[in-house]
């Protein structure tokens, strides 16, 4: 049965993403976010310690929420608990909305640059206003190379935990909260250093053997692809630490040698210059045709993750 949950889950992602104008439940998880951090920033002027209070509170509401909801489906059916918790672990996927987010990035750059900086602009942190043809290609890989960990494999990795616990989608919110913690305030710049401390370091410990573990999936898959795989693991080994956070050089460094381009660099978060590591060998010149091959690589990753999941749930 666990196993035909999680496929459940799987598919509807991959047929039905996330539908416009729908109203996901990240959304409220990012509303009490924001709640709570203007709530925390009124009352509590030590910003570092109302940074952990942010991180927990959030954290607490958001499984004793998903436990009552399960509880009370209890009372009512069985069956009505399995449909809530593939629907619950469907929104916590995220390969086809991330898909249909960075195509629209290839689509923007076919009309013109312009177009192709504001639909990257909804997908990182960074500014896009200055960016190159070049640099905005290199920030939709990376972006799909970072998230094929935290919107994919990360998910599943949770989802696993919480099936050996009897608490799959619990286990999985736990992680999708501190996920929307760091993209909402887990910058290391001012107004977010010291409230977005704790949800940094949280998303961090959480994302640290995804990472490792999803990295050695993703070079699987650039291998069934034909991709540079020999080269992807050397970079992984080389570059796999030239990055601020302890995991996101991982996912970039498979991509990077598989596709035997540079990615990382100086960017721009919130007016402030940024300097980062580079990540590869720049051998190639990055084109919109190299995006398409890191959705495939993620796309493969995630099939690869579930079939590993699906026979660890049937033994």
């Amino acid at each position: 049965m666990n196993a035909l949950l999680l496929l459940s889950s799987v598919l509807l992602d991959w047929i039905l993403g996330d539908p416009p104008n729908w109203k996901h439940p990240i959304i409220y998880i990012g509303k009490l976010i924001q709640y709570q951090e203007n709530n925390i920033r009124k009352h509590i002027k030590n910003l570092f310690a109302g940074g952990f209070l942010l991180a927990i509170g959030t954290i607490l509401s958001v499984v004793a929420i998903i436990q009552c909801l399960l509880f009370l489906a209890q009372w009512v059916s069985p069956v009505l608990v399995q449909i809530i918790t593939i629907y619950l672990m469907y929104t916590g996927l995220a390969a086809k909305c991330l898909s249909v987010e960075v195509k629209k990035v290839i689509k923007g750059l076919t009309q013109d640059i312009q177009t192709g900086r504001k639909s990257l602009s909804y997908l990182v942190g960074r500014d896009t206003s200055q960016l190159t043809e070049e640099e905005i290609i290199k920030g939709a890989i990376e972006t799909t190379a970072e998230n094929t960990i935290d919107g994919v494999i990360a998910p599943l990795f949770y989802i696993g935990i919480g099936f050996l616990i009897g608490m799959p989608v619990q286990c999985l919110y736990l992680y999708k909260t501190v996920n929307t913690l760091d993209s909402m305030v887990g910058y290391n710049v001012e107004p977010y250093r010291e409230i977005g401390y704790a949800s940094a370091k949280l998303d961090d410990i959480l994302n640290y053997i995804p990472a490792r573990i999803g990295s050695l999936v993703m070079v699987i898959a650039t291998y069934c692809l034909k991709l540079d795989w020999k080269n992807s693991i050397r970079i992984l080994i080389r570059d796999r630490r030239n990055h601020k956070s302890p995991n996101c050089a991982y996912p970039e460094s498979v991509i990077a040698g598989a596709l035997n381009i540079q990615l990382g660099g100086t960017h721009t978060y919130f007016d402030k210059v940024v300097e980062k590591p580079t990540i590869g060998d720049q051998k190639t010149n990055p084109n919109a045709s190299m995006i398409h091959h890191t959705i495939k690589v993620m796309y493969l990753s995630e099939g690869i993750s579930v079939m590993l999941l699906t026979l660890f749930l049937i033994i």
